[in-house]
Parts: C-alpha cells; sequence; structure tokens
C-alpha cells in the first residue's frame, strides 16, 4: 500500500503517523529574515517556524540522533535534523533553539568554503549569503553539535572526473578533521547529486553515510550511502505546492493507524 504525504515539511500532523514506521532526515538550509532579491526562497525557514517545529517534535518526544542512528533498529522516537551548506544564520538563529529544545543536529559543510560565500549559488543568480568560519564552526561543535562534509567546494560530482570527485570527498574530510579534531564519518551530496560510482567513492573517503535529497525514511534496510530526506520549508499555497505530494510506501497493516488527514 502506498500512502500520500506532502512534499515538504511544515507540521508534524500530517507526517506523524507515517514517521512511526522509519526515522526522519528532515533538511534545511537558511534560518531567519529572507533578504530582498532571493531567487530560491524556499530555502530560507523563519526562526518562528523552526521554533514551532522544535516544539511540536520536542511534545511529541522526539529525540535528535546521529545519522547512522536512524539505520539501526531503536525504541523510541528519533529524528535527524540536518542543515546544508553551514551558513552563519544557523548559528545565529539555529543553535539557541536547538539547546532550548535539547536538540542535536548535523551540519554539512563545504569544507574549502569556510568563512566564505555562497558561491555555486551567487554564480546563478542568487543571493549572497555568508558560511560560518572555522571559529563558528568550534562553537557549534562545542554546544555539542555534529559536522559532515558537503564536498570542498559544493560541486556536481558526477560531472567531475573520477580524480576530481574523489578529491571533493577525501580532501573535504582530511581538512574538516584536521582543523576541527574530531571525526567526519557523514557525507551529504551537493544538489543530491550522486550516483553508484560517486556513492562508491564516498565509501573508499571512509565515510559510514552519505544523504541524498530523496524523499523517504530511513529504517535498518535503508542504504547507508543513499539516505533519504525531508525538505522542511514554510507552507506555501501556490496551486503547484498544494498538489504536489510524495508516495510513502507502507505496509498493509499499518494503513489502519494513518487515520489522520493530510494537509
Amino acid at each position: 500500500m502506498w500512502l500520500e504525504l506532502p512534499a515538504f515539511y511544515h507540521r508534524l500532523r500530517p507526517f506523524a503517523a507515517a514517521f512511526a514506521h522509519g526515522v526522519p532526515m528532515l533538511m534545511y538550509h537558511k534560518l531567519g529574515p529572507r533578504p530582498p532579491q532571493v531567487r530560491l526562497k524556499g530555502l530560507y525557514l523563519s526562526a518562528r517556524l523552526f521554533e514551532r517545529q522544535l516544539n511540536e517534535l520536542s511534545a511529541a518526544g522526539f529525540v535528535g540522533v546521529a545519522p547512522s542512528s536512524a539505520l539501526v533498529a531503536g525504541s523510541g522516537r528519533r529524528i535527524v535534523l540536518s542543515f546544508d551548506d553551514g551558513y552563519q544564520n544557523l548559528l545565529r538563529y539555529g543553535l539557541p533553539l536547538l539547546e532550548r529544545y535539547r536538540f542535536s543536529a548535523i551540519v554539512y559543510l563545504v569544507a574549502a568554503r569556510l568563512g566564505g560565500h555562497n558561491d555555486w549559488d551567487i554564480a546563478e543568480g542568487e543571493a549572497p549569503e555568508t558560511l560560518m568560519d572555522a571559529a563558528q564552526v568550534r562553537e557549534w561543535l562545542a554546544a555539542g553539535q555534529r559536522i559532515g562534509s558537503h564536498g570542498l567546494t559544493h560541486a556536481r560530482l558526477t560531472r567531475l572526473t573520477p580524480a576530481a570527485a574523489r578529491e571533493e570527498m577525501m580532501a573535504s574530510r582530511k581538512r574538516l578533521e584536521d582543523l576541527f579534531g574530531v571525526e567526519v564519518a557523514d557525507f551529504c551530496y551537493p544538489y543530491g547529486d550522486w550516483d553508484r560510482a560517486v556513492a562508491d567513492g564516498v565509501i573508499a573517503a571512509g565515510y559510514r553515510t552519505a544523504c541524498t535529497t530523496g524523499f523517504g525514511l530511513n529504517t535498518p534496510a535503508t542504504d547507508p550511502f543513499a539516505m533519504k530526506r525531508i525538505m522542511a520549508r514554510y507552507r506555501s499555497w501556490s496551486p503547484w505546492a498544494l498538489r504536489r505530494r510524495q508516495r510513502f510506501p507502507v505496509e498493509d497493516r499499518v494503513c489502519t493507524a494513518l487515520q489522520p488527514p493530510l494537509e
């Protein structure tokens, strides 16, 4: 049987029953006020909405875990909160709320762009945003949060030569581990762009997990190098967004539990 879910995570209620049958990994990018001239508006989430999401999840008993913990059987309600790119607004608006609601999260850093800007987006006409520098990453780590690699330069890995793709994976891990003195075991494919050869390169580079932009939940049967995520964003009332749904497979015996109406 298949269940239709909203394509984006806005609030818990439409997802609550489905989340009982796998570990969700929510995908965030930028928090706080959205500046003018932004092209990709859906990558911004207000601090107010982020707090409401954390409040709902906390009240429902969810606990933030590392990506690898989403792939093992266990009791309790687990969730992975993931942030791509490592923007300074995560530290300013996100970290205080994560601490208030006692959630851990992981940020996937672009290792050669620390303290710089989102050059990969600016080249496509996007507004610039500042990335965390090394001191700010240390502040994030000191608060008990996690880091992973988003490559060296946020390149589309399937478009690179094998040697260049290996450099993105291996050199980014080494740079982050040398700089911050922590193990970097988790990778995030920039743009969600990957294939089996790229995944094999991630494995060879020594990572233990890698996440995609593919929609779904994670279970012990999930490929550790093809972890699924659900994008968190503000509610849109556009006809396109309202019509968009994702199909999620569930066992027949589960369907009786999926009673809350979808929103």
